[in-house]
């Protein structure tokens, strides 16, 4: 229970945590220390912010113990030194930690750890002493998991200058040469850090601002709902469906009494929700290893095809060509142990349900991950997701086994359940053309255009409104005798849908392309990715897409940048553009007052090989690889602005000077207007006293 316990901490702590900022409480310093001859020593020295500590080498004495993790110091292997003896640390405060139940050894405010080294092989040139520093650190509400440092110093010996021999004498080595040695060398390639715009400064403070807090409250309570859907869809299934009555009658019937037995069941009920909250929790650790990770992954070529093949794959399962099922040894086990009794016995009853039930279950939270990184929050709008789904499904079994006479108003077990797997079999190859869909923008294929995405979602839907009708069979279907009221009123749901989206077609005269849908906002791509009608920008408006070159078109023609981190998986960006910048003031701003530069973050385009570099950060000190267009917009969105989510949008002048506050998603058009015209109007005060 003590593990159970710490895991729903780790989520509470990632629950209330920002999700619009970045998080960086640590600096470290690596530097060398002559100890004689040929004895040197490497220290890393970490400076933490208040309320803050980082982990000693050993966080508790129990060897048992599961905790946080301990920080650690490994040198790579050289033919110019070897290390001597373990890594060594400063005295450490140990303390009684309440979430994690035990004594932990941790640094507050700084922290040194030393490795001893033997010089093997000594030029008159010097040599590099590499390695990579791993470590966690922890509030009293929250951890961060951040990627590992790696470092590099560069020993520099003293020559004897009238014979240039080596001096080998510990006085013959300067240790005022030593010095930290970044991997890039000579200037940055791009200017990804503009001190001319400072956050805290913008030129106008009296603007009125948007706040993320709101989108990101929505976007969870969003999420929330659509895991709740989910759920229930779930409970439809035939692996689900049928084992309420089975459940409740265990509960009801096996019990001392009554009331024990509605105790037991809501206990059962509860422990469902947590399994799935529990499955969330990878994705944390994800998270604080790198800031962009999950965007990262949502974009990822490979990992994007795979989803594809695998949403295939799971369609396939739930027509009933074959089952998808984790190993029954591995149910057999969680079954046997679910007959405990007490709490540990309902938590593995609720685990054995998640396992069995996965075949039907496994698709619908494959579509919850998915949507969940397509979203701006990271992996908390996972875990909103999952608390949904397993809430959907826990209260069922807690509401009939306290009414137990809702029982008989369930409807009987039979065909109906297959023809649920059926439909969402349909809904699975839909959303498997979201991921290749993504995949063909990000690594621009060309192929998956607007016409062809929305014509293929016409053709499933159809055929989905043809199954309900009775007119296609799958394999486990029972005989079909009559067309219920249900059946014909879903399939005339699904043919006025297939309607809708028809009209995607529509010709848009004013912007010269299609109608976009705007309920498929984020899920089909823009309709200016279009073979008939193909559009650069948004709404044919007159965009550049590199920084630059849109900040020399600003100078030239004396407008604002109007700075556009977005990206091609980017939900969010695709719903302002199709419902905020439509409308009519808002897109005669951005045509006519603005130079817009849409920075795409996510573009896995690789920059020509003489603008490719590794960027050491200014400011968390730590190397970024910039080989694609997107990464070097990702890098200068975190550097320059400090933020890594998207939609943010900037108003910034021709001599690069903030105008207001940086607006992330903005559903609400007046708010966001206001916001336009106050950073314009700033621009134009500003531009009059020059």
């Amino acid at each position: 229970m003590r593990q159970i316990g710490l895991c729903l901490f780790i989520v509470l702590a990632f629950a209330i945590r920002g999700t619009s900022q970045i998080v960086d409480p640590v600096k470290w310093k690596f530097s060398i220390e002559t100890l004689s001859a040929n004895e040197l020593e490497v220290i890393a020295t970490a400076t933490i912010d208040e309320k803050w500590h980082v982990y000693a080498l050993k966080v508790s004495d129990d060897p048992d113990a599961i905790g946080p993790i301990p920080t650690s110091l490994k040198l790579n292997k050289s033919s110019d030194y070897e290390p001597i003896g373990s890594v060594t640390e400063g005295k450490f405060i140990t303390h009684f930690d309440p979430n994690f139940e035990m004594d932990l050894n941790y640094f507050e405010n700084t922290a040194k750890f030393k490795q001893k080294v033997k010089i093997t092989s000594l030029s008159k040139e010097g040599f590099l002493i590499s390695g990579v520093l791993e470590y966690m650190a922890c509030d009293d509400s929250r951890c961060i998991f951040p990627e590992p440092v790696k470092f590099k110093v560069k020993y520099n010996p003293v020559a004897d200058e009238s014979t240039g021999a080596m001096d080998s004498t510990s006085s013959g080595i300067d240790t005022s040469m030593t010095e930290v040695l970044p991997l890039p060398t000579g200037p940055s390639k791009f200017t990804y850090q503009v001190s001319t715009i400072q956050l805290d400064n913008p030129r106008s403070k009296d603007c009125s601002t948007v706040s993320a807090a709101v989108d990101t409250g929505s976007s969870l309570w969003e999420l929330f709902l659509l895991g709740f859907i989910g759920g229930l869809l779930a409970l439809l299934t035939p692996c689900v469906f049928p084992m309420i009555p089975l459940t409740v009658s265990f509960f009801t019937k096996g019990s001392e009494n009554k009331r024990k037995g509605i105790i037991r069941a809501i206990t059962y009920g509860s422990f469902i929700f947590f399994i799935y909250i529990i499955l969330s929790l990878p994705f944390h650790l994800f998270d604080q290893i790198d800031e962009n990770i999950l965007n990262n992954i949502s974009t990822n070529v490979p990992l994007n095809i795979g989803f594809f093949i695998i949403f295939v794959f799971f369609a396939f399962s739930f027509f009933g060509y074959y089952e998808i099922t984790l190993p029954s040894s591995f149910a057999n086990k969680m079954d046997n142990a679910s007959n405990v009794g007490g709490l540990i016995g309902s938590f593995f009853m609720a685990l054995t349900l998640a396992i069995v039930s996965f075949s039907c279950t496994g698709p619908i939270l494959g579509s919850l991950l998915a949507g969940s990184l397509a979203k701006d929050g990271g992996a908390i709008q996972l875990t909103a997701g999952m608390g949904g789904f397993g809430l959907a499904l826990g209260i069922p079994f807690a509401v009939f086994a306290a009414f137990p006479g809702m029982l008989k108003s369930l409807p009987k077990s039979g065909g109906w359940l297959n023809s649920v797997k059926v439909v969402l079999g349909f809904l699975e190859l839909a959303l498997a053309l979201k991921f290749l869909s993504q995949v063909d923008l990000v690594d621009h294929w060309g192929v998956l255009k607007y016409e062809l995405f929305i014509g293929l979602w016409i053709v499933i839907f159809l055929l989905m409104a043809i199954y309900i009708f009775g007119k296609i069979k799958f394999p486990h279907d029972s005989p079909l005798k009559k067309l219920g009221t249900f059946r014909i009123v879903f399939g005339v749901v699904i043919l006025i849908w297939v309607g809708y989206l028809a009209t995607g077609f529509r010709y848009d005269e004013k912007h010269n392309t299609y109608h976009s849908l705007r309920l498929l906002s984020g899920l089909a791509p823009p309709v200016g990715y279009s073979w008939i009608y193909p559009k650069d920008c948004p709404h044919n408006i007159d965009c550049e897409h590199d920084y630059q070159v849109a900040l020399e078109r600003s100078k030239k023609e004396g407008k604002p940048l109007f700075i556009d981190f977005t990206g091609y998986a980017c939900v969010n960006c695709r719903k302002m553009e199709e419902h905020v910048w439509i409308e009519p003031v808002v897109l005669r701003l951005l045509q006519e007052e603005f130079i817009v530069v849409s920075l795409y973050v996510d573009d896995r385009k690789e920059l020509p090989a003489e603008l490719q570099e590794t960027y050491l950060s200014q400011r968390t000190g730590k190397l970024k690889e910039v080989k694609t267009y997107g990464d070097r917009w990702s890098v200068f969105q975190t550097e320059t602005f400090n933020n890594n989510s998207q939609p943010l949008y900037c108003i910034v002048s021709p001599d690069e000077i903030l105008m207001n506050k940086p607006a992330p998603y903005t559903p609400d058009k007046e708010e966001y207007l206001q916001w336009m015209e106050c950073g314009l109007q700033a621009f134009k005060q500003t531009a009059a006293k020059q």
